[in-house]
């Protein structure tokens, strides 16, 4: 220490030209204290080790002089072996003084080792703890947009509180005002009618008179004498007797009837009312004046076909749909070739009259207007097509169905069609704007469709029947089934609803009591597809449909019992079957694209 003392105070005593002497010492001597301080207390405790194995040393010593001391007497040997086995002993705690030394210098390295990682793990806390409170800076920002948000949540409620109950409010005066319009629609048609039957009353009344005149003229003609010219005739000249008496009992007969004939009345009659018609005939597409004026046909009686009369391969491939139209023996077909065929029956035969083209897919269904001059279609193409039948192509088609249209058909007012499809929806179409003015959503597979004035049927692929209020788009009544519903048809009168079914049935429900139903079956009859189609005669007596087998059943509708069955004639499933209005013929078309027309003549 006095050394290092001298070499500082001659280091401080030095030239500037020694300073970097001067800064090594420093640095040794940092060095030294640094190291010092590491094993200070390693040297401690070595020198404590070496103090106390000398003490033990002076110990043994002391005790060899005691033992020399007070055993004289022992022998040479035996002292020579005490102290042999003491330096043994001190030996061994030599030995165990070092390895404890060096336990401890391992222990110390330990506790560097561990100091470093404390310090890395302090680090890495004080980095943690900053991260923690930059995320608890964030999360007080974002509770803070939370609250911002609830806020507005809260404000838009409020406002969507408002809107709904002004909503509702609106909604109950629309429902008002449209039954208001309802009624005032219908007192409308009240008037109408009565202003009908009036001008009906007085156009009687007229052409009463108008006979009358021409039957007082006829019996003065009766009671005039007619002379006949020789020179012209070669006949005698003659007087005519007076046919006044017979005169006068026709005029009688014919003022007790209620209805006159077509005969009974004079041709300038005739020619007035068509002048009246024609004057009020327009151009636009669907005229109501025009179809209130078009002829009907009434079945009296239809009859049961017995045999085929007729077989033909109609179209390329599958048939899917036939119709007559409901004023002639015109007939439609429509198949898988994306054409609609028209045909005429003449002697026995189904003669072609023309096709109807336009559809980019298969028809799916076919329906004549009630003026049988235009002509409806559905088709796979999501659309349906308006055709007048002295035109090839469609005059409109109507878009706006997301998968295939399955039914389309005319209201009673002629001026809209309704439409079902496979997207689970029935849409209301105005015919003048060509447009969709309503959909329906109908809850499953829309398979067909009929309507009256203001209630719409829908069959469905979940087993059910529907009735839907065209005027508020409401479901009225669901009647269930036991099949997925293939198709539907109203009876002439629209009393009974026909619905054909994969449980291999029909059922008949009088609409007027919806409980009441009757089912029809039969042995071998079985629906060959989704989409086969039964169908009321035209009187309402009997029910048509075709089988898997290739037959054509015909049941009687009063006594539920099957009337006949037409086979041998079809190679594959039938599609579907029509009836002519004039109740005479039957045609049945099936898969392979053949079409049979029966009768019993």
């Amino acid at each position: 220490m006095a050394a290092r003392e001298q070499l500082d105070s001659a280091g401080a005593k030095g030239s500037p030209a020694d300073a970097w002497k001067h800064h090594i010492i420093r640095q040794l001597k940092h060095r030294d204290r640094a190291q010092k301080t590491l094993y200070q207390d390693l040297i401690r405790s070595y020198i404590k080790l070496l103090e106390k194995s000398n003490q033990k040393v002076f110990i043994a010593q002391g005790l060899l002089g005691s033992v020399a001391r007070h055993q004289l007497s022992t022998s040479k040997d035996s002292l020579t072996s005490l102290v042999s086995q003491h330096q043994d002993k001190v030996k061994n705690l030599n030995k165990t003084s070092g390895e404890l030394a060096y336990k401890v210098l391992e222990l110390q390295q330990e506790i560097r080792i561990k100091s470093s990682v404390l310090e890395e793990q302090h680090a890495r806390m004080s980095e943690i703890r900053s991260q923690l409170a930059a995320a608890e800076a964030e999360v007080s920002g974002l509770q803070a947009q939370v609250e911002e948000v609830r806020q507005g949540n809260w404000h838009l409620k409020r406002e969507y509180d408002s809107l709904l109950e002004r909503h509702h409010d609106m909604d109950e005066k629309f429902r008002e005002e449209k039954v208001r319009g309802s009624e005032l629609v219908e007192d409308m048609i009240r008037w109408k009618q009565l202003a009908a039957v009036k001008m009906n009353t007085r156009n009687e009344k007229r052409v009463r008179a108008r006979e009358a005149n021409i039957q007082k003229e006829l019996e003065m003609a009766a009671k005039e004498k007619v002379d006949i010219d020789i020179g012209s005739c070669n006949m005698p000249s003659v007087n005519l007797p007076s046919p006044k008496p017979e005169v006068d009992e026709k005029s009688e007969k014919r003022q007790t009837r209620m209805f006159r004939s077509a005969s009974a009345a004079p041709p300038r009659i005739f020619d007035s009312f068509k002048d009246f018609f024609e004057k009020r005939r327009g151009n636009s597409l669907c005229s109501l004046e025009e179809d209130l004026y078009a002829p009907l046909r009434v079945c009296l009686a239809a009859r049961i076909p017995c045999r085929a009369i007729h077989v033909l391969d109609a179209h390329e491939l599958s048939i899917n749909a036939v119709r007559f139209s409901s004023i002639s023996n015109l007939l439609a077909t429509g198949g898988t070739d994306r054409v609609i065929k028209l045909w005429d029956i003449s002697a026995g035969m189904l003669q072609n009259r023309g096709i109807l083209d336009g559809s980019n897919e298969g028809i799916t269904s076919i329906e004549f207007d009630p003026t049988g001059t235009k002509l409806l279609a559905a088709s796979y193409d999501k659309s349906a097509l308006f055709w007048r039948l002295d035109d090839s192509r469609p005059k409109f088609t109507l878009t706006g169905h997301s998968r295939k249209v399955t039914a389309a058909k005319f209201k009673c007012s002629l001026r809209q069609v309704v439409t079902g499809s496979a997207d689970r929806t029935v849409k209301v179409w105005d015919l003048h704007r060509a447009a969709c003015i309503q959909t329906i959503e109908v809850f499953s597979y829309c398979s067909d469709v009929v309507c009256s004035e203001y209630f719409i049927i829908s069959g469905h692929y979940d087993r059910k029947i529907r009735f839907w209020d065209s005027r508020a788009a409401s479901c009225t009544q669901e009647i269930p089934l036991q099949g997925r519903v293939t198709s539907m048809d109203l009876c002439p009168d629209h009393r009974q609803l026909l619905s054909c079914s994969r449980d291999e049935s029909l059922q008949v429900v009088d609409l007027r009591m919806s409980n009441s139903r009757r089912s029809f079956r039969a042995d071998g009859f079985k629906c060959g597809c989704d989409t086969t189609k039964a169908i009321f005669s035209p009187d309402g007596s009997y029910l048509a449909a075709g089988s898997a087998d290739g037959a054509v059943y015909i049941w009687n509708v009063n006594t539920g019992h099957l009337e006949t069955t037409l086979p041998d004639k079809h190679s594959s499933s039938i599609n579907a079957v029509a009836w002519s209005v004039s109740g005479e013929y039957v045609v049945s078309v099936d898969k392979s694209r053949r079409a049979v027309l029966w009768s019993d003549i």
